[in-house]
């Protein structure tokens, strides 16, 4: 049984979305996969009251604290023992639950990440990433987007190996397409980071790592023609993401509908995975609504059944 680790005290619109997301989850879970919910059990309950959900997939852990977006990341992991932050990283310490998502504090998350869970052995540094749509109509992964600013050749080249692998294993490509973000396709292009990238993540294309297919632009990233996975470093991948976001308001302002665009909206992707630790992890946006709770439970479910923390881990031994 697959048990998926929800903070319901998570988020700007908490317990309210989380609980009604985990419902709506709840409906559409694998029949070996439950929920458990980390957070006030009074208030819990009596949001599920009002749910039409198969409440037999839903447990609750009662927790008391909650570690608010204006806690001093660290400090709040460490003093709020009963937080459903902290309480549901020791679940997942333990191995009582296979995964943990929240749309609560960022940072928080990624303390639990680094000091709970801990990095896999041989990874230099854990990343975020996401997942976007092309034109093409296949999604491919943009990572990192926001946690690493600054990263050493060595760091994004491990990171083709960790999207190549998240998008074979999660998203079922087959040989994903790994190419490098860069202001042209020829291989001299580029800034003196860029450039050692590039020959790094030549190297280990060689050796059959992964699929390296060169430099790509930014303006293929969407089209789907070039690349599965785009690696860049955390400031500009953040960058891209909250530009298209920016994009995607714009869009729904003025009535521009595509079916692109929609995909655009974040309550579609649910959460950011972290890779590289030593289990599925997921952070939501603060402003996660339910749908968005809800993909981001069942993504959570999708990482845990393929594996994805093995493979890694396995791909790191090498």
């Amino acid at each position: 049984m697959l048990k998926i680790g929800l903070d319901a005290m998570g988020g700007d619109f908490a317990p309210e979305a989380a609980v009604k997301g985990a419902a709506m989850a709840a409906n559409e879970l694998g029949s070996d996969s439950r929920i458990v919910l980390f957070g006030d059990e009074e208030k819990i309950r009596t949001l599920l009251a009002n749910e039409n959900c198969n409440t037999d997939k839903l447990d609750i852990v009662h927790t008391t604290e909650v570690i608010e977006m204006g806690d001093h990341p660290a400090k709040a992991f460490q003093q709020k023992s009963n937080s459903s932050i902290t309480v549901g990283f020791g679940y997942l310490a333990k191995g009582l639950i296979d995964g943990f998502a929240s749309a609560g504090s960022t940072g928080a998350m990624m303390v639990g990440s680094m000091y709970a869970v801990k990095p896999i052995e041989g990874v230099i540094r854990p990343t975020i990433s996401t997942v976007v749509p092309t034109v093409a109509g296949t999604p491919i992964v943009l990572l990192d987007v926001g946690l690493n600013v600054d990263c050493k050749p060595e760091v994004l080249c491990q990171y083709g190996l960790i999207g190549s692998i998240y998008a074979e294993s999660v998203l079922g490509i087959e040989r994903p397409r790994v190419a490098l973000l860069n202001i042209g396709e020829e291989e001299t292009k580029g800034n003196a980071q860029a450039k050692a990238t590039y020959e790094l993540m030549k190297a280990e294309g060689e050796k059959g790592k992964f699929n390296f297919v060169g430099n790509v632009e930014a303006s293929y990233i969407f089209t789907g023609k070039i690349a599965d996975v785009v690696v860049c470093d955390g400031f500009v991948g953040n960058t891209i993401l909250k530009m298209v976001e920016g994009l995607y308001q714009i869009n729904v302002r003025t009535g521009v509908e595509s079916r692109f665009w929609s995909a655009m909206n974040y309550e579609n992707v649910g959460g950011t995975p972290v890779l590289g630790v030593n289990a599925p992890v997921t952070i939501g946006h603060g402003k996660s609504t339910p749908l968005a709770i809800k993909n981001m439970v069942l993504s959570t479910e999708r990482a845990i059944k393929a594996q994805l923390t093995q493979k890694l881990q396995e791909a790191f031994k090498a």
